[in-house]
């Protein structure tokens, strides 16, 4: 089944919108192991609407349409969509009515604009909008099946939801069984190495490397059409193939965040954590306390940007600071020494570097980061050369720094059995 999604709107060609509908929408016809063949993104143009509509009805067997049903004159999937299919506009009073009440039991008195919205493509089967104002629309031609949706994202969502998933599981009976392995601390080519030769050759089975910034994502999937279970078991052994491969790397199988892995290994061993950063600005703690309950585990920050606050709050010498400077291994440890013995946390993360544009030196380029872990027993401090814009490298910054946490939390939960004799 050849299938096409068509996100109407000019604000979707402008550096200001984002067409976030389109990866639900894939999302869920993945589910039914079902793929989206073409993606369209075309403005409020009544011509090159009408361009994109007919291109995709001679290719697809399924098409969604997504935006343009609102009342403004802007708006015109419906009335492109009626004339690319030869169709009629019907009035439809109950779509009318209930568009009616809607403004009435706000207190409004329903503009006159909206009537637009009561006109349905003739021969159309009319999706109620429990949400919006604009029904959505389902309907066939030349054996094409289309769905006309709305924009928003908290109306196209129930609506597909209630009324075109049970449609397309009628026309396609199937599931897809779906895994992800996050991965940090490996390039995207030490991941292809050592997980090479395991890429499957079946068609129902597949692996997919999404690579970013600080982070890897191995993407499993499996269609079934009958036998989940087996779906399951051959995604699994996938799984346990390449974690085999890829060791401690991995620090999720389920998709999740590395604040949430770290979070959850701080709660279950009742231990604390405290942060001090420089050129990440606050982002370390941001993605700690983005986690409901890091109150737990996660005692406070310090975003200790210039040198004074280093030497005030952290309690880094000068001498330190002005034989090393700012961005160096004996900073960073200094930082998060100092941190850890100020708060009486376990344990303390610490950041310092050069995100960049301006600030860099041949000695110091860009990207030149230093993380570092205070902990009982002494700091560990490692030195970073990321790759990437400013905010790219205080992601990366802020990823080293939980990874190298993460590790360290692995490490004291392997010693203890030994510690116990275990």
């Amino acid at each position: 089944m050849k299938i096409e999604i068509i996100a109407v709107g000019s604000e979707l060609l402008t550096p200001f919108f984002q067409d976030t509908n389109s990866l639900y929408l894939t999302e869920r016809l993945n589910d039914l192991g079902l793929d989206v063949s073409w993606k369209t993104v075309v403005g409020d143009d009544r011509q090159d609407l009408a361009i994109s509509l007919r291109t995709a009805l001679s290719r697809s067997d399924l098409l969604l349409v997504m935006g343009g049903l609102g009342p403004t004159e802007d708006d015109l999937t419906r009335e492109v969509c009626a004339e690319v299919l030869g169709r009629k506009l019907v009035f439809d009073e109950t779509v009318f009515l209930k568009i009616e009440e809607r403004f009435r039991r706000r207190g409004r008195t329903m503009p006159a604009s909206n009537t637009k919205q009561a006109f349905v493509i003739e021969n159309a089967d009319v999706l109620e909008n429990q949400n919006g104002t604009a029904p959505g629309m389902w309907l066939t031609a030349g054996g094409v099946q289309v769905a006309l949706l709305p924009g928003p994202p908290r109306e196209i969502r129930p609506m597909f939801e209630e009324a075109v998933w049970p449609r397309l599981e009628l026309l396609h009976k199937g599931a897809m069984v779906r895994q992800i392995l996050k991965i940090t601390g490996l390039t995207e080519s030490d991941v292809e190495s050592r997980i090479s030769g395991l890429y499957p050759d079946q068609k129902k089975l597949r692996l997919t490397v999404l690579a970013s910034p600080g982070q890897i994502e191995l993407h499993l999937s499996a269609f079934t059409r009958s036998d989940s279970e087996e779906a399951e078991r051959a995604v699994e052994r996938l799984a346990r193939d390449l974690r085999a491969r890829l060791g401690d790397n991995v620090f999720s199988a389920s998709g999740e965040d590395l604040e949430t892995v770290v979070g959850r290994r701080l709660r279950t061993r009742k231990q604390t954590l405290a942060t001090a950063e420089s050129c990440s600005g606050g982002l370390l703690a941001e993605r700690i306390t983005k986690i409901p309950g890091s109150s737990e585990y996660y005692l406070e920050g310090f975003i200790t940007y210039g040198d004074r606050a280093k030497n005030s709050r952290l309690g880094v010498s000068w001498d330190v600071l002005n034989t090393f400077g700012a961005v160096s291994s004996e900073t960073a440890e200094a930082m998060a020494a100092g941190c850890r013995e100020i708060t009486g946390a376990d344990y303390a993360l610490a950041i310092t570097g050069i995100a960049g544009p301006s600030g860099a030196t041949l000695e110091k380029p860009v990207g030149l980061v230093y993380t570092a872990l205070a902990r009982e027993g002494g700091v560990e401090v490692q030195k970073n050369l990321f790759l990437g814009k400013r905010e790219q490298v205080k992601f990366q910054s802020s990823q080293r720094g939980l990874d190298m946490l993460r590790r360290a939390l692995l490490e004291s939960e392997k010693a203890e059995p030994e510690r116990n004799g275990g």
